[in-house]
């Protein structure tokens, strides 16, 4: 019972948030916000989908979906790796600044830092104009750094 009532208070979630920007409540628009306010990790499009299950849409709807949530800042692109993009509720960052993503060389995992503090870039060179920051980090996680399996051999240094 209570995943049922986990489930309706994020598709309720998803509901109100298409109501603030004044938007059709669809099932491809709820479906892909509620995948995405129940997790805590951005997603890229082939896993959206399958944390939707059978009830899916096809892959050129969650992609055209994605970019009419992020046109109303519900949704933004978080980072791209290789040619995936990674998609994550817009509620957690500013307009300018998104916050930090780590993600660990050994596991494959991603972590959002939300409280984690970003300096400024200075001394941008004349001519440039920075609308939007994003920060990307890698490394060993808590969990893969006490595992000696994940630890880089030293001889191979």
């Amino acid at each position: 019972m209570k995943q049922k009532t986990m489930h309706k208070s994020f598709l309720q979630k998803a509901e109100d948030l298409l109501t603030s920007c004044q938007l059709r409540k669809t099932h491809p628009r709820l479906e892909i916000l509620r995948a995405l306010l129940q997790t805590n990790c951005p997603l890229t499009q082939e896993q959206i989908a399958e944390r939707i299950g059978s009830r899916s849409p096809d892959k050129t709807t969650i992609y055209r979906t994605l970019m009419i949530l992020m046109q109303h800042n519900l949704v933004h692109q978080a980072y791209l790796k290789g040619r995936a993009r990674y998609f994550e509720p817009a509620g957690h960052c500013r307009a300018d600044q998104c916050h930090p993503h780590f993600t660990c060389t050994s596991c494959g995992k991603t972590h959002c830092f939300y409280d984690a503090e970003i300096p400024a870039v200075r001394n941008i060179p004349a001519g440039f104009l920075v609308r939007h920051s994003q920060l990307r980090l890698e490394g060993l996680c808590a969990n893969c750094q006490n595992d000696s399996a994940c630890q880089p051999d030293p001889d191979n240094s």
